[in-house]
């Protein structure tokens, strides 16, 4: 588990390293490729392990079924999360934006309002607004650098034909871990205002110390007939390009209409999603993820300090994720300014804050699932980009 190593990822069909200079003008020669979430690292043994033996077995046909696949991930979350998980509650989609989207289709129609507590992760909106559907963007607090919910504000704002909630928990990009009272009033929300709710938990295993995960399942119990939980592997374990990830369906009458849309549109996991997915969640995976953990709040706490001696630059304390939200605003600059230093003079590839939504007008999102010696050359640059403030 050598987080440290550098990995050459340049010129392997890199969405991260190889498409940065046409979406955001930064080289790869020289640039730091800090911004699409996946990681810089090699993924767990066990993984490469199964896929090795696949290769060498030669023969990709139809599967026998998902069994062993649902075991391991039943097993995960009951050992993991606390969470057990039937079976039968199991759907597998093509990662967990297209298992965002089967809920819309199944659950909403076009033109419906879908409920986003913004500045939340981009796809989201991308994909209401693709599918027909209206967002509605209920904006969190930010008064002490850590989003807030603002529930009665919203109770206000809200019409009364909103349809759906989705839940980003834990939260992209601010990093927060929604408390058990949190979720309560999440989910008293929902039956105040008749929504649906999907709570996309693709984070959940990237948690720092001195803050616990708890699935909505477990916090709201009471609101099962109108909740949708969406899970992957694919974050914790770097499986991005598998593009697989669970939807799970506690309530029977919510689970019949979504397979009736899996089914018509004959969807279904591939062998190498499985296998790997499989191999990820066992005990040899749990080590890894701890392990992970700890290297990436070194990077966390690393990159932070850094920023402290920057002014006007201040990171919202990651609770979870690997993605640093940073804020630009007390350096008195307009987007277009800090967003140049940071893209041209520091030559580092990031999310643009806008694409998140309403309150992240002043934010750019830095991905620290990278090797740590990148997180101190990122510093660098950034104290030297903004040194005139010093």
């Amino acid at each position: 588990m050598n987080f440290g190593e550098t990995i050459e990822r340049r010129g392997t069909n890199s969405a991260k390293w190889d498409r940065m200079e046409q979406l955001y003008g930064v080289s790869p020669e020289d640039g730091l490729a800090m911004w699409v979430a996946d990681m810089d690292f090699r993924v767990a043994e066990p993984i490469q392990r199964v896929l090795r033996e696949m290769a060498e077995h030669g023969v990709f046909g139809y599967t026998a079924g998902e069994e062993a696949y649902k075991d391991a991930i039943r097993w995960w979350m009951a050992e993991r999360h606390g969470w057990q998980v039937p079976r039968e509650a199991i759907f597998t989609t093509t990662g967990l934006v297209n298992g965002v989207g089967m809920c819309l289709d199944a659950y909403t129609d076009p033109g419906d309002k879908i409920v986003l507590f913004t500045p939340v992760y981009h796809a989201f909106a991308k994909v209401i607004k693709g599918a027909g559907r209206q967002v509605v963007e209920c904006e969190m607090r930010n008064d002490t650098n850590r989003y807030e919910l603002d529930l009665e504000a919203w109770d206000a704002q809200l019409s009364g034909d909103e349809k759906m909630l989705i839940l980003c928990s834990p939260h992209n990009p601010g990093g927060r871990v929604w408390t058990q009272e949190e979720l309560s009033a999440i989910a008293a929300f929902c039956q105040r205002h008749d929504l649906l709710l999907v709570s996309d938990e693709i984070h959940h295993d990237l948690v720092f110390s001195g803050h616990r995960h708890i699935p909505m399942s477990l916090a709201a119990p009471e609101i099962g007939e109108r909740l949708i939980m969406l899970t992957a592997a694919s974050k914790t374990f770097n499986l991005a390009g598998l593009h697989t990830g669970n939807v799970i369906i506690e309530d029977e009458a919510l689970r019949d209409r979504f397979a009736r849309r899996m089914t018509a549109l004959f969807l279904g996991p591939n062998s190498v999603g499985q296998a790997m997915t499989a191999a990820a969640y066992s005990p040899e995976g749990a080590a890894w993820v701890d392990a992970l953990v700890a290297y990436l709040d070194g990077n966390r706490t690393l990159f932070d300090d850094a920023l402290k001696g920057i002014p006007g630059l201040r990171s919202m304390p990651l609770e979870s994720t690997y993605l640093a939200w940073v804020d630009f605003s007390g350096t008195g600059m307009d987007r277009a300014e800090f967003t140049r230093r940071v893209e041209q003079d520091a030559r580092i590839a990031v999310n643009h804050g806008t694409t998140f939504g309403t309150g992240g007008e002043m934010f750019l999102r830095f991905n620290l699932g990278t090797q740590r010696a990148r997180v101190e050359e990122a510093a660098r640059r950034l104290a030297s980009a903004f040194s005139d403030l010093q």
